[in-house]
């Protein structure tokens, strides 16, 4: 618990200092970062069936280059060749194998693997980059982060102390009817929350139907990323993807929710600013 609480004290107040005063580059190599390791992660835990090292290379290589494509404004152009890339790279390896007499030592499946830590994984995340690059950037990716990390707390809690119904989902065994709805009414209360703040320290004006929509569909994506990634984590027989972040598990464990939260957030400020 104690590295759990040191690693947040010094985590959290450097991404707030990053996302808010720092220009888009620095937070682009930060979600560089994070791309590139939940894609490692995700590849390491596959254990016995973990894909070979020029897949494994290939795939955190178009997981770090993807936000910085869309930072520079080749978000479309790199996804399609960042995934023919990995695909061609990983079936010539598997064609290999075969050629060696390991028979399907690597497929279809392995390959699926790297297109998803490589491509999908990394062009969630860069929601986040292209939310920053917005106008009024720093408030709408702050906003995705603190929903997703606030979501995750609320249904936590209300789970803790108000959670009668457990048992939803085989996945997550633990959790409870009242910690999901929890966690859509702590996103919904944070967004519009978040929206007063914003607008009182700023001068902006807030479109709090966006703001609404932000939080309850944003904690609704959080939730369903929080499962996925559990669900992974079951096929896969780990605890945790990583030991990076002392108490927390890996890069992976901690963002997880953010891969889908993050491009929903995205979506609705594109159809509905939230701030002007």
């Amino acid at each position: 618990m104690a590295k759990r609480i040191l690693v947040a004290v010094i985590f959290v107040p450097l991404l707030l200092v990053i996302m808010l005063l720092l220009p888009p580059i620095v937070w682009t190599v930060v979600v560089m970062l994070i791309s590139a390791a939940a894609c490692f992660e995700l590849l390491r835990a596959a254990g016995e069936r973990k894909v070979s090292l020029p897949m494994e290379a290939v795939s955190v290589l178009s997981a770090a280059a993807l936000p910085l494509a869309v930072w520079a404004g080749a978000g479309e152009m790199a996804a399609g060749v960042c995934a023919f890339v990995v695909m061609a790279v990983s079936f010539w390896c598997a064609i290999r194998a075969y050629d060696e007499g390991r028979g399907v030592a690597i497929g279809t499946y392995q390959v699926l693997l790297t297109l998803f830590g490589g491509v999908l994984i990394p062009l969630a995340l860069s929601a986040l980059v292209a939310l920053k690059c917005m106008e009024h950037g720093k408030y709408l990716v702050l906003l995705a982060v603190l929903l997703a990390f606030i979501t995750d707390g609320g249904a936590y809690f209300a789970g803790v102390f108000l959670g009668r119904h457990r048992g939803i989902t085989r996945v997550s065994p633990n959790k409870s009817l009242e910690g999901y709805l929890g966690g859509f009414a702590t996103g919904v209360i944070f967004a519009l929350l978040y929206g007063l703040v914003v607008s009182a320290a700023s001068g902006l004006s807030a479109n709090y139907l966006s703001l609404a929509l932000c939080g309850l569909l944003g904690a609704l994506a959080t939730e369903l990323g929080d499962l996925v990634f559990s669900f992974i984590k079951r096929q896969f027989g780990v605890k945790d993807y990583g030991h990076l972040l002392p108490g927390h598990g890996g890069m992976l464990d901690r963002f997880d929710s953010m891969i889908f939260c993050a491009p929903v957030v995205l979506f609705l400020v594109l159809c509905l600013p939230a701030f002007g």
